[in-house]
């Protein structure tokens, strides 16, 4: 358990120093998610936070409205599920089959954190590189993935109302950074620019 708590703490904290690197003024800034701004980005991982709690019948506990103040609340609840023996070993049905909590922290929302951090630190003009060994584990399981089981992942709603777990993928050149080429095969453009304000 303490494992999956270290690496779950490890990506929170890189998140979270970015959330913190954010300047006032660029919460309305555009992200590499079309249609988000940087503020849905973090938004968007207190949700995702929020629906690793819910399988255990927990919520987010009450947060500040300012979205460091709202992620830090949200990895305290997660923290606190993952240092509980009992909730952690909870069995979760998710799309993938049936695994306990604290694997579903890991699965999912350990490499939430990594990818919208990028999308965070893109968006903010921030040095958005990724860990290379973080980058070829999800490259190797994202290419893994049956083509049948990819094309729901990309079909919007197929897990519910406005969930999207991956995007149309972005053509990139066979010799690009295994980061590139994973940006592209989850629907992002890693070439995308930070448009000025």
């Amino acid at each position: 358990m303490s494992i999956i708590a270290d690496r779950y703490r490890r990506h929170a904290d890189s998140f979270e120093r970015t959330v913190a690197a954010a300047r006032p003024d660029q919460w309305s800034d555009p992200s590499p998610c079309a249609k988000w701004t940087a503020r849905d980005v973090v938004d968007h991982a207190v949700m995702m936070h929020g629906a690793m709690l819910a399988p255990v019948g927990r919520t987010l506990s009450p947060a500040p409205a300012d979205a460091l103040g709202a992620f830090r609340a949200a990895r305290a609840d997660v923290e606190a599920l993952l240092a509980d023996p009992v909730a952690a070993a909870t069995g979760c049905r998710t799309p993938a089959g049936t695994v306990t909590a604290a694997e579903h922290v890991d699965q999912v929302l350990v490499d939430d954190l990594i990818l919208h951090r990028w999308d965070l630190a893109t968006a903010l003009g921030l040095d958005a590189t990724m860990d290379p060994a973080e980058v070829e584990r999800m490259w190797a399981a994202n290419t893994a993935i049956p083509a049948e089981t990819m094309a729901k992942f990309r079909t919007p709603g197929a897990f519910g109302p406005g969930i999207e777990v991956f995007g149309p993928e972005v053509p990139v050149p066979p010799e690009a950074p295994t980061q590139d080429r994973l940006l592209g095969f989850i629907g992002r453009d890693p070439r995308w620019p930070r448009r000025s304000p």
